[in-house]
């Protein structure tokens, strides 16, 4: 009898611990959890409260302080901050689901068997393809209209290669976008051969063509959206730098944010043309929970595997071809001295390193005595020696491990044996800068930021090519990869305070792996794949 009231005491003890419990809405336990603060700390169990981090601890920490009718457990997975790709085209990227896919293609009679096939299934009054690349051909040359004029005589067909910077397009596109053989090509080329033009156009002539192109409706550009979006929840990403956008599809990209259709977060860099800069001049830096509208993109050269960077000398396989700057080197001012008197972030397109010292350059004089504004180059991918030390002076690199492994195979025919040892130097950059910040480009390049992990750390393909890694000074660590894709890409964007690790007060993005990216064999890298993926504390995958 003496042991009822103890029982009882004992009930009204757990009952009021219970209720001396803060509610929340999630509580993950039983997880490792890389929280990538500034000590690299991991933790078991985490509290989510109104979309974002309440508490981080132990199992006991957690379970003790908190409750939940929402508690998950994790039954030993891995948790990371959501992954960021600091550099993509993500509302283009959509737009290629609604288009030929030629990403892969091994021949010019492949890409043909497939806009047979799209034809016959979409039936397009104007056929748009993308990824085709000459390099994965068993003849590296540039193709011509002649195949695409005798399969389509009578349907106008660009075809985007996987740069960007090129096109390869038929007569009846050629006719009418109205180019010639006399047609203005500064700025990039067209391509002639027998006195008239091959079909192929390089970085501002293209710009003709894309004119022609029948715009998306609103029903395909929101089809875009939320079909990119689904394809970066299955990847783990929950932010992407959009570079190159215009204010109509940023305006669509916020629509649909407040209205819950669209749940990724989005850094959206506007194209730096005068129109774009006046009108958010006067509006001013845009930002909601879900939307970054603080920084413009300015392209300062071509590409190198259409030869269109911009290299202070001639390239190593075509004597007298140097790629080109987009604009002259005094317009290029002109816009980053109007962006620097401004509170907007400039980053700028620079491959060829006649390009990164035209832009490098700028940067120092138009900066002068302006602290911490973070401007970024985009993918650094050619430097001079000399061109390094600029990253002392809070330049941003923001680079794309997935382009060296992509482009080992031919860069070197392009550069040379001295220029390839600066170039794709991510731990040289990074030594110089500080941080990287970590993207793929995609479509350019896989959306599979698993992709970009292995690359940056193996310096190696998804076949292990080559052995040993390419040039592998320029690997980076684990940590630093990781970093690179969080919060380093978070820095880089002014959203440092909000996301990129896993600490009280910020976002609940994460991801969670049923394996330690961490110490996975190398190997495997490139097969381990997103388990679950939340955004503001809730399951979008």
């Amino acid at each position: 009898m003496k042991s009822i009231p103890f029982f009882f005491a004992l009930i009204l003890l757990i009952s009021c611990n219970q209720e001396s419990k803060i509610d929340v809405d999630t509580i993950i336990k039983n997880a490792k959890i890389y929280t990538v603060n500034d000590t690299f700390s991991t933790a078991e169990a985490i509290a989510i409260q109104d979309g974002k981090i309440v508490a981080v601890g132990t199992d006991d920490e957690i379970t003790k302080k908190y409750k939940s009718k929402n508690t998950i457990e994790a039954k030993g997975k891995f948790i990371y901050p959501g992954l960021i790709d600091a550099h993509c085209h993500f509302y283009n990227f959509g737009l290629s689901l609604q288009e030929a896919d030629l990403r892969g293609t091994k021949s010019m009679d492949e890409i043909i068997t497939r806009l047979k096939d799209f034809q016959k299934n979409k039936n397009p009054a104007f056929i748009v393809g993308n990824g085709w690349d000459q390099n994965d051909w068993e003849i590296k040359k540039f193709p011509t209209k002649a195949d695409l004029d005798a399969a389509f005589p009578n349907i106008p067909v660009v075809l985007n290669r996987i740069d960007g910077h090129a096109i390869i397009v038929n007569s009846s596109a050629l006719k009418l976008a109205g180019i010639t053989k006399d047609t203005n090509a500064d700025g990039g080329q067209i391509e002639i051969a027998n006195g008239e033009p091959t079909g192929i156009l390089v970085d501002n002539p293209m710009e003709l063509v894309f004119k022609i192109i029948p715009k998306p409706n609103r029903k395909i550009q929101i089809a875009a959206l939320l079909d990119a979006e689904k394809v970066m929840f299955d990847y783990g990403l929950t932010t992407v730098n959009d570079a190159g956008l215009d204010p109509d599809i940023i305006h669509l990209m916020d629509s649909l944010q407040k209205v819950k259709l669209l749940k990724i977060n989005i850094y959206a860099m506007l194209t730096a043309n005068q129109k774009n800069m006046d009108l958010y001049f006067k509006k001013g830096i845009y930002k909601t929970d879900n939307l970054n509208v603080r920084s413009f993109k300015m392209y300062g050269d071509g590409a190198l595997g259409s030869r269109g960077a911009c290299m202070h000398k001639p390239y190593s396989d075509q004597a007298k071809q140097y790629g080109a700057l987009l604009a002259k080197g005094p317009a290029l001012k002109a816009v980053a001295l109007q962006i620097a008197a401004s509170n907007f972030q400039l980053n700028t397109h620079a491959i060829g390193d006649s390009a990164n010292t035209v832009i490098l350059k700028i940067y120092k004089e138009v900066l002068t005595n302006k602290k911490d504004r973070r401007w970024k180059i985009e993918h650094a991918q050619v430097l001079r020696e000399a061109d390094f030390d600029y990253f002392k002076l809070g330049i941003i690199p923001s680079v794309q491990p997935t382009h060296a492994t992509s482009d080992m195979y031919w860069a070197e025919d392009r550069l040379g044996k001295q220029r390839i040892k600066n170039a794709y130097a991510y731990k040289k950059l990074l030594q110089k800068a500080g941080i990287v910040a970590l993207g793929t480009d995609f479509p350019v390049e896989e959306v599979n930021p698993m992709l970009t992990f292995h690359a940056a750390v193996a310096r190696k393909d998804s076949k292990e090519y080559p052995k040993g890694g390419f040039q592998i000074e320029n690997a980076l660590t684990r940590t630093e990869t990781l970093k690179g894709m969080t919060i380093w890409a978070a820095f880089s964007n002014f959203e440092e305070k909000e996301k990129g690790s896993l600490e009280v007060g910020k976002w609940a993005d994460f991801v969670i792996f049923d394996q330690d990216l961490m110490k996975i064999a190398e190997n495997k890298l490139v097969k381990l794949k997103a388990v679950t993926t939340f955004i503001k504390g809730s399951k979008v995958k």
